[in-house]
Formats: structure tokens, C-alpha cells, sequence
């Protein structure tokens, strides 16, 4: 054992290149060299290499924690190795052809995983082990790398085949998390050590920014295997991981990263933090994005994974108000391409888009965004529009490819615990230089495309979070993020001396009506690749509303535009804000979309257009005097449009309050999760897959056929995923079971039209008792002209109708 330990300590420091010119003076696979002490040495490479991974395995079980400079000789030794075998075939017969070596490592790999998930709780390992624990997870996923395929796609379906792959999964997120748990500790204790003292500072610098590199290769590991969709398919069904929320504690851990007061200056370090938060939100998106399953669904299903996620959309916040108001304040600075900071605004507005949709989420998101987007939006009009509303974002964020080489990796680590300054400052050259150099693939999403994407995200969550659909939403959710938004302008001026109660700030109301209209006329432009014409409607529908209840002298405002500059506003007669760009001022006289004309005074009204269901409504005057149209949508009411409950006399900060206090009772409750709250189909795709209903009614089931009908669905409107239409199916069998309930009247009758004769009405009439598991009962609806009939089956559990409700949802037509 001895004489293999030593052999392990002396080779391993010698790189693959030089190994090779030392077998080339050799006919046999035995090479002779002096080691350290100057002592002439042979060693037998073949039989070393496949007895190598069986070594490092029983030192890692038998006193692993406590010989991690040994394991990391051994792990870069085998990295040494299956280099190695790509020139010699004889070596390539041994390490890369010979499945039983294979699968060695391969639980090689998972063993260290399984030690370095745990081995943060050791204190006694001593203060190298933050750097050596680091180096030792990167190394290890590296081996698979190196061992089993280049290829992604390859190493996740081979990983997919060996009977320990959850284990897998379970320790490669908790051995990561390990690590950043320990860098924790190692930065605020290199931020007490080096005050005052340049030397200490270079030396902590270097330190940092090693860790940071070798957190960066896992995550990067970890993203590239999140990427392969088995392997994703499989993390998610991982209830630990997902249900239970290990990946948002490691995400939780990451994002309250903060940068060490020593370190603000170091722009390695500074774009080092960035990128690492930038590369687990790629990969918490990867999971929300992911198809035939809800990773927010599963996680709202745990009260810990639940708190988890929201204090994530806190930081997610936090991020996005720090980095735009950084951009409103360094407007015309360029990007450093020297420290790219990856897509960490991007990646967060993705997820904002993602929260602020999902019926888990969306009450809490609100309430906790209003203050972000007051502040983006209520930046000066020309920094918005340079931001916001153009192709030309002067400001833009780079990522890059991190090269990492394992074997100057472990090197590099070994340097670091020997604790020799001399040692430390003259090897940062070599490692900056060789093993980490970033390779920019910014070209990867053009300039154009980046600003685009950006904006898109800024409009998709001002329409989720003002969106209303009656059929899915309480009544006091409706105008809720409006009310919400004008309390925030009202908050922010309370305690001036200057105002009165109520009032609000009329010169930042003015900006943020402005910049929003500005950003609905741009918005246009980016229909259909980027956004629907609904997302449009409702940031117009919004901004309109907005100017009403926060200028209700609008028509004082629309003959001049404000602008400030320093602490001083001026006020001018004509000031366009671009040429392709017409004013707030002037989009205020403009449509929404379609308007009516006031029987009282002629005053043209703009409908809200929402996706709700020409079915039942709890409130008559929703639909009453209202026509169908746009996407199958219902306009509300000119009532239930205008302002009045708002600016009437009796509105008031208390009034605002009690709403308010209803709506956070209500998104209290537990309730069933709600999924989009809008439609994602036109009325040809909804025509088209309610007609493949009627041969496959039980079509959520079957994934091939989700698929497949997705992809026939995208030919003929907005794209739709598999995931997204399962979801539609699983709501319309939900809100068919629910209305054969409230069907299944004790007496029979049948209501008929209120006055109007407009309003489709469900009758009283039920056949069979439904009370007993195999009785059939069919359910009539009507409205002017067409009458419709619900047929069901009783079954445990509740009642599943194979009929028509809601989105034009029909099975017979009499």
C-alpha cells in the first residue's frame, strides 16, 4: 500500500505530455524517473491504471474525510490517465473500453459525492478544506467526463442507466451546496483577515476567486445534465430534490451570495458572484420551463419548498431592482468583456414572467414587485427609452464558457493548502491565463434579440399581474394590481409635509404613464415573436387606467410632456420622445382597442378584453350588453371598466385598504392550485382539439399524443407545449366536473334569461338520481339561439363530464 500511495504522490504531479515522453523512451508500459527526493523510480502504468480506481475507492471508505489531498492526487491522476488513452490504444483498451473500469469510476464518483455532501459538518479537517472541497467536487464530475463520453447527451443517458442514479442526483446538488455552504464561511473570513494588509488581500483574492472558479465547472456540470431531457425528466419525479426542495435550498444558498466589502473593487470577483447566480437560475428555469410536468405545482405542494421558492422570488426581485437601477445610473458605460457576468437580469426577469403567471405564486409576486417595477418604470423618459424601448440597448449583459482543466484545477488546489504566499502569487498567472480562460459566446443571442427578450419579460408581467378572467379568479382579484400600484405611488408620499393625505407624487405619476406608454407603442413591434396581441392589450388597458386614477386631469398633461434634469423640471410645449415613438401624451386621446360610445355623453370608452368563458358568471353585468369577441374573449362592461368605484368621492387609502385585506384573505386559504390564468389558444386550435376530444377524451393521459397534438396546434396560432395543453385538458375536466355539480339541482325547473336575454344560463333539469356509481345524468345549457348538453358519470372521487363548458368547449349541439 505504501509503495502505491507514493507512487500515487509522485506521478500525479506530472502532466499527461510529459508522462508520454517518458513511455516513448520505454518499450513496455513500465517508466523510470526521480521523484522529489531525487530518487529513481519505476512504476508499471498499466498495471497502476486499472488498479486506480479501486485504490482511491477504499481509501475514500475507509478514511476519506480525512485524506482528501490523497484523493484529489488520485482523481487528477486518472485524469492524467484518460488523457493518456486518446494517444495510446493500449491504455484506451484498459481505462475506456473496459466496461467493468468504467463503472469502478463511475462509483468512484458517486462515493466522493456522497463524503463531500457531509463533509462541511467537519470542522477538524482543517482551513484548507473550503479550496480542496471545492477542487475535489468540479474534479470528480469532470471524471465522467473524461471516462465515459465528451458528449452530454451521452454521459446522462449512460448516468440514467446505473441503478444509483438518484443517489446520484441527490448528492451531486447536496455536495454542491456543501461547497458554497463553505465558501460562506471562507469569505467572510478572508473579508476580516486581510483589512489593512495588501499582501493578505492579493493572497484572499486569488483564494476567492480559485472557489469561485470551481463552484462555477459544478454548476456548469450540473446546467449542461439539466439540459438533456431524461435526465430532466428524471430529476423532476426526484422528490428530494424537487417536492422537497433541495435545489431551491441550493439556489437559496447562491443567491444570498454577497459580494465581501474587501472584494467590491475586484472585477473578478465582482462578475464571478454574477455568473453563478446567473447559472442556477438557468437551471431553476430549466425546471420551470420543463414539459408533461409542474415544478411549481410540486413544489407549492410543501410547506418548506414553498418558503423556499418565495424567499428565491425575493431575491429574484432584489436582483432585478439593484441591476436596473445600476443601468439608470451608469447609462452609456460599456460591458467589460474581460468579466462577463452572465444573463443574470435576463434569467430573473424569466422567472419573474414564470411566478408572476402561476396561480401558486402570482398573490405573493404581486405583493412584493409593485415597488420594483414603481422604480423601473419612474426612471427619467429618456433613460427608459434608451433601456426599454429600442433594438440598440446600449447596456447589455455577456455570458462565457469557463475552460476547466481538472488536472491544473487539482494543482492549484494543492498550492493553495500548502499556505505559501510565494507559492500562491506566482501560480495566479498560470491559472487565470491556462485553466480558466472564458471564451465569450455573447454572439450566441444577438444584440437585438437581448433587448427585445428583455423588454418582452418587462410586458408579459405587467399583463400577467393585471390580467382578469372571472372564470379562474376571485372578485377581488380583479383591478387588484392596479390598486396595488396606485397605493404604492400614495405610500411613497405620505409622510411629505408638502402633500395631503392621498395625494400623489403628480411628476412621478406623470413619468411612469409615460414610460408605459411609450413602452405600449413599442411593444407592437415585437408582435408575434415575442409577445400576443393580448399581453399588449393589457399594458394598455393598464396604463390607461393607471392615467385615470393617478391623473385624472389627464387632458391637462397632454399638452406638454415633463422632463428632469438634475433636481430641476422643465416644462416644454413640444418635446417627441423619438420619431418612430409618439408621446403618453398623445396615446392618451387613442383606442385601446375597440371602443364604445356613452348613451349619456358620447365619450368613447375602451373595452377590457379578457380570455373568460362564455359560461355562467357569478356577476350579470360582467357580460351583459357585451359582445363576444378577439380570441373567444369577453368584454367587460363599460361599468365594469371605468374608473368610478375608484375616483368616485367615497374613494379613499381606507377603502383601498379593505379591498386589499379581502384579497389577502382569500390567496390565504389553501386552495386548489390555479394554472394560466389566460388562454394560450385561439378559437381554431380550441375548435380543433375539442373535435379530438370526442374520440379521446381521456387525451391528458397519453404523452405521445399531448405531443403530437401540441405540435399540430402550433401550425395554427400562439405556440403551445405539451405541458401547457395537458394543463388546459386537466382545467377543462375540472370545470366540467364542477359544473355537473352545480347542475344536479334537488328540484327540477329551468331558469330562463334575465332581461337583457344575453346571459346563457344552465338548466335545472338532471337525469338520473346521481347518487348511485354507475347513473347517468345529462345537463342542459343554453343561451340565445344554441342550447348545449353536459353528459357524465358518477365516479369515486367526483364526478367526470364528458361535455361542454367554458372555452368553447361542446360535446353535442341540439
Amino acid at each position: 500500500m505504501f509503495n502505491l500511495i507514493s507512487a500515487i504522490e509522485e506521478l500525479s504531479g506530472i502532466p499527461s505530455k510529459d508522462i508520454t515522453k517518458l513511455l516513448k523512451e520505454t518499450d513496455t508500459f513500465t517508466i523510470q524517473f526521480n521523484d522529489s527526493r531525487g530518487c529513481s523510480r519505476q512504476i508499471d502504468i498499466e498495471g497502476l491504471a486499472s488498479s486506480l480506481p479501486l485504490h482511491v475507492i477504499a481509501v475514500l471508505l475507509t478514511n476519506g474525510r480525512e485524506n482528501f489531498l490523497h484523493l484529489l492526487q488520485g482523481i487528477r491522476l486518472l485524469y492524467s490517465f484518460s488523457d493518456l488513452a486518446t494517444r495510446h490504444p493500449r491504455l484506451e483498451q484498459i481505462l475506456l473500453d473496459d466496461v467493468k473500469l468504467s463503472e469502478q469510476v463511475m462509483d468512484l464518483v458517486i462515493f466522493m459525492l456522497i463524503v463531500l455532501a457531509q463533509s462541511d459538518q467537519d470542522n477538524h479537517v482543517g482551513r484548507s478544506l473550503p479550496v480542496i472541497h471545492a477542487a475535489l467536487v468540479a474534479c470528480s464530475f469532470h471524471l465522467l467526463t473524461g471516462y465515459i463520453s465528451s458528449q452530454w447527451q451521452d454521459i446522462a443517458n449512460v448516468m440514467l442507466a446505473h441503478p444509483k442514479v438518484d443517489i446520484f442526483m441527490d448528492v451531486a446538488f447536496d455536495s454542491v451546496q456543501a461547497t458554497f455552504r463553505l465558501l460562506h464561511m471562507e469569505l467572510s473570513m478572508l473579508n476580516h483577515n486581510v483589512l489593512g494588509n495588501s499582501s493578505s488581500l492579493c493572497i484572499a483574492e486569488k483564494t476567492a476567486s480559485f472557489i469561485f472558479q470551481q463552484c462555477e465547472a459544478s454548476l456548469h456540470y450540473l446546467l449542461s445534465l439539466c439540459q438533456q431531457k431524461l435526465f430532466r425528466d428524471r430529476l423532476l419525479k426526484n422528490k428530494e430534490l424537487c417536492k422537497n426542495g433541495g435545489i431551491l435550498s441550493l439556489a437559496y444558498t447562491i443567491l444570498k451570495l454577497i459580494i465581501p466589502e474587501c472584494f467590491k473593487e475586484s472585477l473578478d470577483v465582482v462578475a464571478a458572484i454574477s455568473r453563478l447566480k446567473s447559472r442556477i437560475l438557468s437551471i431553476l428555469l430549466q425546471l420551470c420551463e420543463a414539459e408533461n410536468f409542474s415544478y411549481l405545482d410540486e413544489v407549492a405542494g410543501s410547506q418548506k419548498s414553498l418558503h423556499l421558492a418565495k424567499s428565491i422570488t425575493i431575491q429574484i426581485l432584489d436582483i432585478l431592482k439593484v441591476g436596473f437601477k445600476r443601468e439608470a445610473v451608469q447609462a452609456g458605460d460599456s460591458v467589460d468583456r474581460r468579466y462577463p457576468k452572465g444573463f443574470l437580469l435576463l434569467n430573473s426577469l424569466r422567472l419573474a414572467d414564470i411566478f408572476s403567471d402561476d396561480s401558486n405564486f402570482r398573490s405573493f409576486f404581486m405583493a412584493n414587485a409593485i415597488h420594483v417595477l414603481n422604480e423601473i418604470l419612474a426612471v427619467p423618459h429618456q433613460v427608459f427609452l434608451s433601456n426599454w424601448c429600442t433594438v440598440d440597448v446600449h447596456l447589455s449583459e455577456e455570458d462565457g464558457n469557463l475552460e476547466y482543466d481538472p488536472f491544473i484545477a487539482a494543482s492549484m488546489a494543492l498550492i493553495f493548502q500548502s499556505g505559501s504566499p510565494e507559492s500562491i502569487l506566482s501560480s495566479a498567472s498560470l491559472s487565470s491565463e491556462i485553466n480558466f480562460s472564458y471564451h465569450s459566446n455573447f454572439n450566441g443571442i444577438h444584440l437585438v434579440t437581448y433587448g427585445q427578450q428583455r423588454t418582452s419579460y418587462l410586458i408579459k408581467i405587467v399583463a400577467n399581474l393585471h390580467c382578469f378572467v372571472p372564470s379562474f379568479c376571485e372578485e377581488e382579484e380583479r383591478n387588484l394590481f392596479l390598486k396595488k400600484f396606485h397605493e404604492c405611488l400614495l405610500m411613497e408620499t405620505s409622510d411629505s409635509f408638502l402633500m395631503h393625505p392621498g395625494d400623489v407624487n403628480t411628476h412621478k405619476a406623470a413619468t411612469i404613464c409615460e414610460n408605459l406608454s411609450s413602452l405600449s407603442n413599442y411593444a407592437v413591434s415585437l408582435i408575434p415573436n415575442m409577445l400576443d396581441d393580448e399581453d399588449v392589450q393589457l399594458l394598455r388597458l393598464f396604463t390607461e387606467q393607471l392615467k385615470k386614477l393617478t391623473l385624472p386631469n389627464v387632458d391637462n398633461y397632454a399638452q406638454a410632456s415633463m422632463q428632469t434634469e438634475g433636481e430641476k423640471i422643465k416644462v416644454e410645449d413640444n418635446n417627441p420622445m423619438q420619431q418612430s415613438l409618439p408621446t403618453w401624451a398623445k396615446f392618451a386621446n387613442g383606442n385601446i382597442n375597440k371602443t364604445h360610445q356613452d348613451p349619456q355623453n358620447g365619450v368613447g370608452r375602451p373595452y377590457l378584453f379578457v380570455k373568460a368563458e362564455p359560461k355562467v358568471l357569478d356577476d350579470v353585468s360582467d357580460i351583459k350588453g357585451s359582445n363576444i369577441d378577439l380570441k373567444g374573449g369577453t368584454p367587460l362592461s363599460s361599468s365594469s371598466l371605468e374608473l368610478e368605484p375608484l375616483l368616485g368621492a367615497e374613494f379613499s387609502k381606507e377603502a383601498v385598504f379593505q379591498e386589499e385585506e379581502k384579497a389577502e384573505g382569500v390567496h390565504s386559504e389553501e386552495k386548489q392550485p390555479r394554472k394560466r390564468k389566460r388562454n394560450i389558444m385561439n378559437e381554431r386550435q380550441i375548435s380543433l382539439i375539442e373535435n379530438a376530444l370526442i374520440g379521446e377524451p381521456e387525451m391528458q393521459r397519453n404523452a405521445a399524443m399531448l405531443q403530437s397534438w401540441a405540435e399540430k396546434l402550433c401550425s395554427q396560432g400562439s405556440e403551445i407545449t405539451a405541458s401547457q395543453l395537458k394543463n388546459w385538458l386537466n382545467n377543462r375536466k375540472a370545470r366540467l366536473a364542477r359544473a355537473a355539480r352545480e347542475a344536479r339541482a334537488p328540484s327540477e325547473g329551468e331558469n330562463t334569461y334575465d332581461s337583457a336575454g344575453e346571459e346563457p344560463h344552465t338548466s335545472g333539469i338532471v337525469r338520473g338520481s346521481g347518487h348511485q356509481p354507475d347513473t347517468h345524468f345529462e345537463t342542459r345549457l343554453s343561451e340565445p339561439g344554441r342550447s348545449f348538453v353536459v353528459v357524465g358519470l358518477p365516479r369515486e372521487g367526483g364526478l367526470i363530464g364528458e361535455g361542454a363548458l367554458g372555452e368553447r368547449e361542446v360535446t353535442r349541439e341540439e
